[in-house]
């Protein structure tokens, strides 16, 4: 089964994308901070991580920044879930390493499309 792991501090958002998830067949973990997502993400290795930006700590952009610089992560996509919807927000996620960008409140056929694109066959 393909596991997701989102990273996000709202437990209404994370319960939203665990019900989107789990309905289309996908396995969740969660994790409620960069700093724990990065740990989750190094020891689980999920299949995608769905990553809010703001957030105490260590933000999205910084742990998809560590995800994708670190060698035992660099091939886990992540997905930048946000409410920051500015076209430099975008490019920075890019930048960070980000395969895909969305802008919150995400709906179940834009999620689910964003993880066919980066999920591999």
């Amino acid at each position: 089964m393909t596991r997701i792991l989102i990273v996000d501090d709202s437990p209404t958002e994370v319960f939203k994308l665990t019900s989107l998830l789990e309905k289309n067949g996908y396995e969740v973990l969660k994790a409620e901070n960069g700093a724990d997502g990065v740990a989750m993400a190094r020891k689980e290795k999920p299949d995608a991580v769905l990553m809010d930006v703001v957030m105490p700590g260590l933000n999205g952009f910084q742990a998809t920044r560590q995800l994708a610089r670190d060698d035992e992560t660099r091939h886990i996509p992540v997905v930048i879930i946000s409410t920051k919807d500015q076209d430099t927000d975008k490019r920075w996620g890019q930048q960070q390493g980000a395969k895909g960008y969305l802008v919150k409140p995400v709906d179940e056929k834009t999620l689910m499309g964003a993880l066919q694109t980066v999920l591999p066959d």
